[in-house]
C-alpha cells in the first residue's frame, strides 16, 4: 500500500470510531480502538513505537513515542483536546523527520465532526 491508501484507510477508521464512540474520551481509548479497527482491516499497526534520536553521534532510545505507525508508512498522532495548536503539527513533522517517514495524520477526536479534527502533515524529506 502507498501512503495515500494507508492514510485513506486510517481516516475511514477514524470516522467509524468517532461516530461510534463520540468525542470526549481519553486519547488512550481512541488509540486502542483505532488499533483494533485497523488490524481488523488487515493493516499492520505498531503502537507506542519508540523512535531513536541521534544527538551528537549518540543514539538515545527514549526520544519519543508515536501513537501509531500504520503499514510502516504513516505516523498517526491522536489527540483529544479542545484545540489543535500549530505546535501539534510541528511536533508531528519533527516525528516524521526523525523516523524518516513521509506522511503523518494528526487526529483530534474532541470535535463535533471528525473531518474538522483531521490534519495531514507531509515531510518533504
Amino acid at each position: 500500500m502507498i501512503e495515500n491508501e494507508v492514510s485513506g484507510a486510517v481516516v475511514d477508521v477514524a470516522y467509524k470510531v468517532h461516530t461510534t464512540l463520540g468525542p470526549g474520551l481519553l486519547e488512550s481509548v481512541y488509540e486502542t480502538v483505532m488499533d483494533f479497527e485497523l488490524r481488523r482491516r488487515k493493516l499492520q499497526v505498531r503502537r507506542q513505537v519508540v523512535i531513536t534520536i541521534v544527538y551528537e553521534g549518540v543514539f538515545l532510545e527514549e526520544g519519543f513515542r508515536t501513537d501509531l505507525i500504520v503499514e510502516d508508512k504513516v505516523i498517526v498522532e491522536l489527540k483529544s483536546v479542545e484545540t489543535i495548536h500549530p505546535v501539534h503539527k510541528k511536533q508531528l513533522l519533527t516525528y516524521l523527520r526523525l523516523a524518516d517517514k513521509r506522511v503523518g495524520l494528526l487526529i483530534n477526536f474532541n470535535v463535533t465532526l471528525i473531518k474538522d479534527g483531521i490534519s495531514r502533515v507531509v515531510n518533504n524529506l
